[in-house]
């Protein structure tokens, strides 16, 4: 199969709307949860999130667009125009069709449903706007990404919910391996800081509730947290088929040489305490990366900062590292940016790209009681340099999804 680098990314998040302010961010240890202000959540057991803060879409969309574009989408725009910008790309010297674009999103526009049932209720049907399906729909971020670029090829969306973004870009890069495409757009964007989602993910029990000091709740691996921190965001990276990439001169990032996907097939949210299935996907990665052990390698875990998802992550890396897992680095960013759902896998996966290129690890932020049954090295509270070699990133999603992605220096 091909060999696949990465050339351009692009981000809009809790703690930065570009790369740069993104990475200064993660390694300075900054918080991007806070109150929620996009709505009053005075009545929520939950009351904190990562929201975008400074995002004006009116800088590259018209007013026009802003209204029929919805905001999920406006962050894939964004992070894949300046992913496209720092891949050097010339879009027009390339055959459509074989530029591609997989974007995830596990939820879509959960404020647009909001919306138009209020008016659907108040007003009657025939208020309803045209726009509301294509709209609300979650293949509109890949759809839209398409159509601005002028990309023709394999277009589709992955809704895996928390690893839509990591199975978008696994996805995509089978699809270069495979000769199916030489350059591809990828990763996941959400937004879903709304009443209904907030609401619903209260319901479930899932939100940490520690209201009354925002950027300290989300503390994963921490013995004392309550919950995930609900955030919203886009991670949009650029492929391209090594050998193509090379030709044109381009600045290489890293080369993306392993991938898995597998499924707990135990429940529906609750992820298999034995974590053999979690454990499986970085074994087949790494496999396929060619990596043996832990040496120089850097996880981002997915790390949710639930009592579950941090207790199996923890056995899992176990189960795949042995007597030689507490040496591997470990962090979970999303302690600063929250869990920005399925652009989480994308946006991760962008923190191990800057992990690698700077050599630094980006910490686990209020890691200040460690759980027993969670005694990695989770890289507490401050970042640390380190000559690595390689970097993982694990998502896993409700329904048991898990994807696993891992990128190396270019050699």
């Amino acid at each position: 199969m091909r060999r696949v680098v990465i050339t351009g990314q692009g981000v809009v998040s809790p703690v930065g709307n570009d790369k740069k302010t993104f990475w200064s961010s993660l390694i300075e240890g900054k918080s991007g949860v806070s109150r929620i202000t996009h709505f009053d959540p005075t009545n929520y057991d939950s009351q904190i999130a990562g929201e975008v803060s400074d995002f004006d879409p009116l800088e590259f969309l018209s007013a026009k667009e802003v209204r029929r574009i919805p905001r999920f989408v406006q962050f894939a725009l964004k992070a894949a125009q300046e992913a496209i910008d720092e891949s050097g790309l010339d879009l027009g010297q390339i055959d459509p069709y074989q530029a591609g674009t997989i974007i995830g999103s596990g939820i879509g526009s959960l404020e647009t449903i909001e919306k138009e049932y209020q008016t659907l209720i108040d007003r009657g049907p025939k208020k309803l706007s045209p726009f509301m399906i294509p709209m609300l729909i979650t293949n509109e971020a890949a759809g839209h990404v398409a159509i601005r670029f002028g990309l023709k090829g394999v277009n589709f969306c992955t809704v895996t919910a928390c690893a839509s973004g990591a199975h978008a870009i696994g996805e995509a890069l089978r699809m270069i391996q495979e000769s199916k495409a030489k350059v591809m757009i990828c990763g996941g964007t959400e937004a879903c800081v709304v009443r209904l989602g907030v609401g619903g993910f209260c319901a479930l029990k899932a939100l940490s509730k520690r209201n009354h000091e925002p950027e300290m709740a989300s503390r994963p691996f921490d013995r004392d947290r309550d919950g995930f921190i609900i955030a919203e965001g886009a991670g949009i990276i650029v492929l391209e088929e090594y050998e193509y990439a090379k030709k044109r001169g381009a600045n290489i990032l890293g080369e993306i040489c392993g991938y898995a996907a597998t499924c707990d097939a135990y429940h529906i949210t609750a992820p298999d305490p034995e974590g053999s299935a979690a454990s499986k996907a970085m074994t087949l990665a790494l496999q396929e990366a060619g990596i043996c052990g832990g040496s120089g390698l850097y996880i981002n875990a997915h790390g949710t900062s639930t009592q579950l998802n941090d207790k199996m992550e923890t056995k899992a890396i176990k189960n795949v590292f042995g007597s030689s897992a507490k040496d591997v680095h470990i962090s979970s960013t999303k302690s600063m940016t929250g869990h920005t759902l399925g652009a989480a896998g994308a946006i991760e996966f962008i923190a191990c790209i800057l992990a690698l290129k700077n050599r630094v690890i980006p910490p686990t932020i209020n890691y200040e009681n460690p759980d027993p049954e969670c005694d990695l090295n989770y890289t507490p509270n401050k970042a640390r340099e380190c000559d690595l070699k390689a970097a993982m990133s694990n998502s896993l999603g409700f329904g048991g999804h898990n994807a696993t992605l891992i990128i190396k220096e270019l050699k």
